[in-house]
């Protein structure tokens, strides 16, 4: 069995691990790089081997630094199947739409201000390409495998996102585990990740692998924020993920509200399409959820769906104290930006950023103080209040991931840490090896490994 590390090897994102094994050659995710632009410019790099060589994609999830390479992957020669989860497959229909068009977005804007040193700048991939991968992702059912030539490959629920799968890959009598992205045992949206019993080789996620979560109640922190921002005539900025952040924002809201600890009047607004549309899919799906379907049914009640952009332009313009939610979640793109522009200079309001921030985004940025940021090739003064609730994260801590390890029932050979921060990793990687006793290494990006 062989290993190539061709993202999240070094990093937190671009996850893809290609494995050969069986006569088949898998690709486990096929993520977009995010954060430092060193990191972003990997985006534009061919892979280290022939897309076309590649039999086929299993998905571990759908958030955009596991799926959101894959219209690039299409676009150079990738003819496979994708394989993905149900409600991975709808999320991912939603998300690599939208990332195409803020691509396309950004290059016509680019070209438009002048603020690019490319001529003409180009999107990554377009639409078109978007919709190509998107129709190459097969469903697998709960429950069942599926056969890549001699590999058969199955799915384990990982709690985290909706839809988001722990996979494993067993051919001529090993099997390798990958965690993808685990989620909390006390998540307000996902059941805890099952626990696996076996592995020969695994690959586990390192995002959290340095810190604790907070023990702050979220909601309680939340309401505290959104009472103090409003009497003092703000608003209150929720950049969020579309996809998971969004809808777990939208149910406390709703406690807040049915609490009465923010006033039932006040306006929510949610300023995404995208994110209308996914809370929509988990609702579909609520049967996957943790919560009681009355709660996913009534996640928008009351709550203000902005379509049309020129009614988020209205919306930046508004006097009235209010919460937003809009994407994405970091600040790197999207209608949020044009809310940052114009609620940043004002110390009325109050920026909160409800999850983990990926070293080098804009969102890093304003959680570690930034005075200033460049948003459109302009500076934004920061006199707005800034927030971070880590307490919203939708990942397993490093107490998470270790309960989450210690369910298997041996060592494996050999255990990779992946899909973290250089720091997050390597204290993983110590935990694993003293707490453990396993065979454990964080690998180099692009390295291959013979296991």
């Amino acid at each position: 069995m062989k290993i190539s590390f061709l993202g999240a090897a070094d990093s937190v994102t671009g996850s893809r691990h290609l494995v050969e094994t069986g006569g088949a050659r898998v690709l486990l995710d096929c993520g977009l790089f995010q954060g430092f632009k060193t990191l972003r410019e990997r985006n534009w790099a061919p892979l280290p081997v022939a897309p076309d060589s590649i039999d086929a994609v299993v998905l571990s999830h759908a958030h955009l630094d596991h799926s959101g390479w894959l219209p690039r992957l299409v676009r150079e020669g990738f003819r496979g199947p994708i394989h993905a989860s149900p409600a991975t497959r709808d999320l991912a229909e939603v998300l690599l739409l939208d990332s195409a068009h803020l691509q396309e977005e950004d290059a016509r804007r680019a070209n438009r201000g002048g603020w690019t040193r490319h001529a003409p700048a180009l999107p990554l991939y377009t639409s078109a390409d978007a919709r190509r991968a998107i129709a190459r992702i097969v469903p697998v059912a709960t429950g069942r495998s599926v056969r890549i030539g001699e590999v058969e490959v199955s799915m384990s629920p990982a709690g985290h996102l909706l839809g988001a799968m722990a996979l494993r890959l067993q051919a001529g009598g090993r099997s390798l585990v990958f965690s993808g992205d685990l989620g909390r045992a006390d998540d307000l949206l996902m059941p805890p990740p099952q626990p696996l019993a076996q592995a020969d080789v695994l690959l586990v996620e390192s995002t959290y692998g340095n810190r604790r979560h907070p023990q702050d109640d979220v909601q309680a922190r939340l309401g505290a924020i959104v009472r103090a921002t409003i009497r003092r005539g703000g608003s209150v900025l929720l950049p969020s993920f579309a996809v998971g952040r969004a809808q777990a924002l939208l149910l406390v809201l709703q406690r807040l509200k049915a609490a009465g600890e923010i006033p039932q009047e006040l306006p929510i607004y949610l300023d995404s399409p995208m994110a209308s549309t996914a809370t929509a899919l988990y609702q579909r799906h609520a049967k996957l959820l943790r919560i009681p379907k009355r709660e996913a049914a009534g996640l928008c009640e009351g709550v203000t769906l902005v379509g049309k952009a020129t009614e988020s332009q209205r919306l930046t313009r508004s006097r009235w104290p209010s919460v937003i939610i809009s994407a994405s979640g970091m600040a790197t793109g999207g209608r949020v930006l044009h809310h940052l522009k114009a609620m940043a200079p004002n110390p009325r309001h109050h920026i909160v950023f409800p999850g983990f921030q990926v070293a080098g985004s804009r969102g890093a940025h304003l959680v570690g103080g930034a005075r200033e940021v460049k948003i459109h090739g302009e500076y934004v003064a920061v006199k707005a209040e800034v927030s971070h609730l880590e307490g919203f994260s939708g990942h397993a801590d490093a107490d998470g991931l270790m309960a989450w390890l210690r369910g298997f029932h041996a060592a494996p050979a050999h255990c990779f840490v992946v899909h973290g921060e250089p720091d997050a990793a390597d204290t993983l990687r110590l935990r694993i090896q003293d707490e453990l006793g396993w065979s454990v290494s964080v690998p180099e990006h692009r390295a291959s490994v013979d296991v």
